[in-house]
């Protein structure tokens, strides 16, 4: 088989997840995929939305052993025990989903496939403030130190050196070395996965990337780490105002710009391209990805949802 299989988590059961799965799976899809999900879950939402989708239920431990022998769809079954098609979303679903990614982290160590999604999970109940987000999570389940967080579109990437923090504490989280072990490491994976030397452009801390205080994180911090790697031969630009870095003649130089904080460069990023983009992990031992959205429980069972994030999840791993 040239195609590894696509690893899916199906995340929070009472989410839009399944019914955005429905949309994205009559297109064309390379990669077997390995669904880790309720199979009770799955049905009632496919009769819920009227969807008839084929799938292979299969074992763990059989995939294991018998390594691909794989039909386009494969559900591994995970018991998740709810009477009703939808609920509230409550810390009831935490362990099913840890159960999830126990399959899907040891389907990995197995050399099943390196490539893993996750439906939308809610920080809130599951993560219950002990990590900062799923990057954070799955950077501890598999002893990974160096991570980054993107928001990848095939035109322009963001990063953001801090990731889901209160912006009270983000000043005093930026370092150095947290610069250019971002920097390192999105050179490297742009290298690899596209055979392409890129261009890195970095927003300063304040606006303008000028302080009235005393110390001035652009000129201090930010300003040293970008020197140091142009020193290394990267190809980086900053500390650049993040009021004026997403002009369309200005971000048009990048491939990718790293922020200091989330809404800094997730903003602009949502704003220019809504749905048609992806969360990505880097630096794992495996490539993490998942729908850039959470599993909004305002539009349940409304079959209204917009699946191109998933969609392109999917494609990105579709290799």
């Amino acid at each position: 088989m040239s195609h590894k299989p696509i690893i899916i988590v199906g995340g929070e059961p009472n989410s839009i997840f399944f019914e955005l799965f429905f949309k994205v799976i009559k297109k064309k899809i390379n990669s077997p995929i390995i669904l880790i999900a309720s199979k009770k879950i799955f049905l009632k939402q496919a009769n819920f939305f009227k969807k008839k989708v084929n799938f292979n239920l299969v074992d763990e431990i059989d995939i294991i052993k018998n390594k691909y022998n794989l039909k386009k769809i494969n559900l591994i079954n995970v018991d998740f025990d709810q009477k009703k098609v939808f609920k509230k979303i409550t810390t009831k679903s935490n362990n099913y989903i840890s159960n999830c990614f126990d399959i899907a982290i040891n389907l990995i160590k197995n050399d099943i496939s390196n490539k893993l999604i996750n439906g939308p999970i809610s920080k809130k109940t599951f993560l219950k403030n002990k990590f900062n987000g799923i990057t954070e999570y799955l950077a501890k389940r598999t002893n990974t130190k160096k991570i980054a967080m993107i928001i990848f579109n095939k035109k322009l990437s963001v990063c953001p050196l801090t990731t889901h923090l209160p912006i009270k504490y983000v000043a005093k989280k930026i370092n150095k070395s947290d610069i250019e072990n971002k920097v390192k490491l999105i050179d490297n994976f742009w290298k690899k996965r596209f055979n392409k030397k890129i261009k890195i452009g970095v927003t300063g801390l304040n606006p303008h990337c000028e302080s009235i205080d005393n110390f001035s994180e652009d000129k201090k911090i930010i300003s040293p780490a970008i020197k140091s790697m142009k020193q290394l031969n990267y190809n980086i630009e900053g500390p650049l105002p993040a009021d004026t870095i997403f002009l369309k003649h200005n971000r048009k130089k990048f491939d990718i710009i790293i922020g200091m904080y989330h809404d800094q460069v997730l903003t602009p990023i949502k704003t220019l391209f809504e749905y048609d983009a992806i969360n990505l992990t880097i630096g794992l031992p495996f490539i993490r990805v998942s729908p850039d959205h959470g599993p909004n429980e305002q539009m349940l069972g409304k079959n209204t949802s917009n699946p191109l994030s998933l969609l392109r999840s999917i494609q990105f791993l579709d290799f």
